[in-house]
């Protein structure tokens, strides 16, 4: 075979979400340009609890020609278009942060805009009376519009989803090996990885390798000494406790996220059960008392016995080092209050398949890969310290301190920014737009002006605007079929 005909042979370290969205991308997408082999002890455990998505995983499963109905199938999925946000600005308060676009813009100045000038005379409604996916998700109702029309995401079973894409790889060509990886070998020349030895005593070369070992960094960390960036200090929040149960209703088309004393609680619901668990500070609360209120705040039988996670927020300082790339927990952490992770798995992979290093590793496509991770996470990683900062709560002392604590000067920014002159601003490529709108409002943040174009419309025909915007969402929501019934079709 000449150098032109040649396979890129790729490593994979590890399975779990990471590594089997990884292997069924490049399979599915470079097919006869790679040699693909997978790495993962059977006797090893994943995390498993990434359940919640974001609608950018179905744009991926485009990429993949993915059926969504097999999909949903095989992994018990559910339809999700948001999160309830409960007890977070004050106690017995919630909002749904919701994945549509509130209302109408113009080419000056966002909705909230016309919004807030709407609240100042007594026209406007509740903020998310404007948004149709959060209209649906209240009404418990669901269904496939033409173009795009509701935007998505869903609650998966994330064992099952590895499964599926496994099995999607290995039709593709893909090799498994259960084994562990006894050591990383490095070419003493430039400290590449050359190859895997493994506990059968099988030795794997390759072209790239691809990190997804979890928290531990096999390979990115153990191996190559990247580096990490401790970012705990804006996210205090250190471990979670998870556990299963069985289901006792309809599952709703949206997660929940109910804040605690010390943290958080999440509630996924699955075709066949419920995804519980309890994020927290362990500074404030310890893994027992964690268990003790999670098992106290759940509704059906426990499944399964709760399990404890413990991890460090931050990131890797490089996501892509020599010929090694760490995607999921090797490349770092950004707790689940807002379902990123798989997104950020997501973003890795394409990311890579643009720059894939079919001709050998560039240094200039590593710099570009890192600088534009390091943009998509620190953006997300602003986006959830709003919710902890931005409270009312004073309650308890884990509260209290996320109130005080210092945050990043690019979070300080845009919160100023917004309550002064009521502007946000969408940076490049950055994952949320009207999300923060709907977060900051739902978090009590009001804007002490409007943009001075609004005064330019009637009192009449803002009105009109207004009324025009919940009309059309209240018919287009009352034709939606419930999200079960739904459901349970689409999946038949």
């Amino acid at each position: 075979m000449n150098q032109a005909q040649k396979k890129t042979r790729v490593v994979i370290a590890g399975g779990g979400t990471a590594g089997w969205m990884a292997a069924a991308a490049l399979t599915r997408v470079l097919k006869n340009k790679v040699d693909v082999t997978l790495v993962e002890s059977s006797e090893i455990g994943t995390v498993g609890v990434g359940e919640a998505t974001i609608p950018t995983l179905v744009f991926f499963h485009k990429l993949l020609k993915l059926s969504e109905q097999e999909f949903m199938s095989e992994t018990n999925a559910t339809y999700k278009l948001g999160i309830n946000f409960e007890n977070w600005k004050d106690l017995d308060h919630s909002y749904l942060h919701a994945f549509g676009v509130t209302g109408k813009d113009c080419w000056a100045a966002g909705f909230q805009h016309f919004w807030l000038r709407g609240l100042k005379e007594g026209l406007s409604g509740d903020f998310g009376d404007y948004c149709l996916e959060r209209q649906a998700a209240e009404a418990n109702k669901f269904a496939h519009l033409p173009n795009n029309g509701l935007n998505y995401a869903y609650h998966i079973d994330a064992t099952s989803y590895a499964k599926f894409l496994r099995k999607l790889s290995e039709k593709e060509g893909l090799t498994r090996i259960d084994a562990k990886i006894d050591n990383v070998n490095l070419r003493q020349q430039d400290g590449f990885i050359e190859s895997l030895d493994l506990d059968n005593g099988q030795r794997v070369e390759g072209d790239f390798f691809i990190d997804c070992t979890g928290f531990k960094g096999l390979l990115i960390e153990k191996a190559m000494h990247t580096g990490y960036e401790d970012w705990s200090h804006w996210l205090p929040c250190d471990s979670a406790v998870a556990v299963q149960t069985e289901s006792t209703s309809a599952p709703l088309p949206y997660t929940r996220c109910i804040a605690h004393e010390a943290g958080w609680q999440w509630r996924i619901p699955l075709q066949h059960r419920v995804g519980n668990g309890m994020v927290y500070c362990s500074q404030y609360q310890s893994d027992d008392e964690t268990i003790e209120k999670l098992l106290a705040n759940v509704d059906g039988k426990p499944l399964n016995d709760p399990r404890v996670i413990h991890f460090r927020t931050g990131r890797r300082r490089k996501q892509w080092n020599r010929n090694c790339l760490a995607l999921g927990l090797a490349s770092g952490f950004l707790e689940p209050l807002e379902s990123t992770s798989i997104h950020l798995i997501q973003q890795g992979i394409v990311r890579f398949l643009r720059m894939f290093p079919e001709a050998g590793v560039v240094q200039e496509d590593i710099n570009e890969f890192n600088r534009q991770a390091d943009f998509d996470i620190e953006h997300i990683r602003d986006f959830i310290i709003l919710h902890y900062h931005v409270t009312n709560r004073t309650d308890t002392p884990f509260w209290r301190h996320c109130r005080q604590m210092d945050v990043p000067d690019s979070l300080r920014h845009r919160i100023d920014l917004f309550v002064k002159t009521g502007r946000i601003f969408r940076e490049g490529s950055e994952l949320f737009d009207d999300s923060w709108q709907q977060v900051m409002i739902g978090q009590g943040l009001m804007p002490e002006s409007y943009h001075p174009i609004v005064d330019t419309m009637s009192r009449d025909e803002l009105e009109a605007l207004l009324t025009q915007i919940t009309l059309q969402i209240r018919r287009t929501v009352e034709k939606l079929p419930p999200h079960e019934e739904y459901l349970k079709r689409f999946c038949q």
